[in-house]
Formats: structure tokens, C-alpha cells, sequence
């Protein structure tokens, strides 16, 4: 039989959480924008950071930012992944278990959207793979040293772009048609965030693990600008509107971070509350639809 979803407003207590000082979390999407503001919030609370990213020279500035964010300048280890690939994924999380017997915190940031469909090394969508199966194979691959280091949790990064979305479960590849710019596309992935979110902490019940999900809110950083000149000039008109990665930060790092959302599980969150997704993000078969598809994908049981 199977387990009932948690409840709107709480699940078991994740025991004792004293804050993120001295505990290990490890950062995708830490190079650049809200991810950034992120790590060096969380150095200056005291946190062991590991950050992931791609480019080595894009990881240097950051951890320079983020020492120079606080007078003690933490150590902030680098673990180089590409996000795109599996087997890069699974390197990551082979290092990672090689070289933290404790990890506390898991943060799943790194997100893009793309304006014309593109496909993995492994013949995967690739704004699917990064944005939804990315998370997915990398949490599930850590899920044991999180539960084993419990009271931990698990924060993902969605969006409001996901209202209006559904996931698109005959044509998982988007082999059919590419929607302009990608956004629908986008926004198929971050509903597939908050289902996943849901999926995880049904199964965590009783673990001490949490698992969450937010909207930064509109932030003015580089997302978007990798699809050149009428999407960037886009941000850049948008951009007097959005808020700083700061602001867009406050919330990952309140759920990372505040004892008082120690009892929240499976939740959406927006501005440090709680609120309710769109329907299609409630329903809970299609969540446990897209986990088993999921699984599939990235081949793990």
C-alpha cells in the first residue's frame, strides 16, 4: 500500500537542526546568480561548502567571492561535473561519497533554459536533463549518506514558471515540437522539480530528511543569456524589474538554513512561506509516474 503524501503544513520532526554552521552542503549552480549569493551567505553562517560546477574558471572567481564575503575565508572545495551527463553525474557523486563520510545538505540550483532543442551525450532533451534529471540521479545517488548523516535536508530550486505546465508524459523528449525560446519547455521542468519534491519526501517519511522546493522570484543574473541577442536583450529590458540575487537567495537560504522549517517536507515555498503549487504540481500519481520514468531514464531501480 502506498504511503500517504505528507501534509500541507508538516511531517515528522527532522530532530535537532542548530543551523547550517559546521555542516557540509554541497552547491550545484554555486558559479553565478542566486547560487553565488547562496555560498556566500552560507560561509559567512559557518557552513563547510563543496560547490559544483563545469568551468574551472568560472569555480575560481566564485570561491574567491565567496572568501571575500566573509573575514574568516573558508576553505570551499571544487568538484568539477558536467550536469548534462550522466556518466559525469555519477563521477561526482563516486567523489563526493569518496571524500565526505558527512554530508547534511544537498542544494540542486543549477537550472537553464534553452531556445531550440538540443540533446545530451545521452540522446536526452537537454534542458530535461539538466534542470529535472540532473537532481534526480545526483539525490538519489547521495540519498544514503544524507540518511545516514540525518537530521539532513534537500532543497531544490523551481519556479512559478510552472504554473500552467504539465508534463508531457508521451513525448518525454519534446521530439515533437520545441516551444519558442524554450520557456514551455522551462517550465515543464520545474514542475517536474516540485513533483519530484513531493515524490522524495513521501518516500524520506520517517528518515529525518527533508525535502524542499522554492521560487526565487524573477532575479537578475545571467540565466537566459546563453541564447544570444533577442533573449538577452530581453533580460537586459527586464532586468531594471528583477530582483538581486541577494533577495532571490533569501529563501534557499532560509530552508537551508532556519530551525524553523525543521518539521517541513515535500513543500513549495515563495518569500519564506509556504504556499500551494499549481494542480498539476499537486497531483500525486503523476508524481510517482514521473519518479518511475525518471528512474528509467537515468537508469537507477
Amino acid at each position: 500500500m502506498e504511503a500517504a503524501r505528507p501534509s500541507l503544513k508538516s511531517a515528522e520532526p527532522s530532530q535537532e537542526w542548530t543551523g547550517v554552521a559546521g555542516k557540509r552542503v554541497v552547491l550545484t549552480g554555486a558559479t553565478a546568480g542566486i547560487g553565488l549569493a547562496t555560498a556566500k551567505e552560507l560561509a559567512r553562517r559557518g557552513a563547510h561548502l563543496s560547490i559544483v560546477a563545469r568551468s574551472e574558471t568560472r569555480a575560481a572567481a566564485a570561491v574567491t567571492m565567496i572568501q571575500s564575503a566573509t573575514a574568516s575565508s573558508p576553505e570551499v572545495d571544487v568538484l568539477h561535473a558536467d550536469l548534462s551527463s550522466q556518466t559525469s553525474i555519477r563521477q561526482l557523486a563516486t567523489d563526493i561519497l569518496a571524500h565526505y563520510p558527512q554530508v547534511d545538505v544537498l542544494i540542486n540550483n543549477a537550472g537553464a533554459v534553452h531556445s531550440s532543442r538540443q540533446l545530451t551525450e545521452d540522446g536526452l532533451e537537454l534542458t530535461w536533463a539538466v534542470n529535472h534529471l540532473a537532481p534526480f540521479l545526483l539525490t538519489n545517488l547521495l540519498l544514503g549518506r544524507l540518511c545516514a548523516n540525518a537530521p539532513a535536508r534537500i532543497v531544490t530550486t523551481s519556479s512559478a514558471a510552472h504554473r500552467g505546465a504539465r508534463i508531457p508524459f508521451d513525448d518525454i523528449n519534446a521530439e515533437r515540437g520545441y516551444a519558442t525560446f524554450g520557456f514551455a519547455r522551462y517550465g515543464q521542468t520545474k514542475l517536474a522539480n516540485i513533483l519530484f519534491t513531493s515524490e522524495l519526501a513521501r518516500r524520506l517519511r520517517g528518515s529525518r530528511v527533508t525535502a524542499n522546493c522554492f521560487h526565487p522570484g524573477f532575479v537578475a543574473s545571467g540565466f537566459n543569456r546563453n541564447n544570444g541577442g533577442l533573449m538577452g536583450l530581453a533580460m537586459s529590458v527586464a532586468r531594471p524589474f528583477a530582483r538581486t540575487p541577494e533577495r532571490g537567495a533569501e529563501t534557499l537560504v532560509w530552508l537551508v538554513d532556519s530551525p524553523d522549517v525543521s518539521s517541513q517536507t515535500g513543500g513549495y515555498f515563495t518569500d519564506r512561506r509556504r504556499v500551494l503549487p499549481s494542480g498539476a504540481a499537486q497531483d500525486d500519481e503523476a508524481a510517482r509516474k514521473l519518479w518511475r520514468l525518471s528512474a528509467e531514464q537515468v537508469g537507477i531501480g
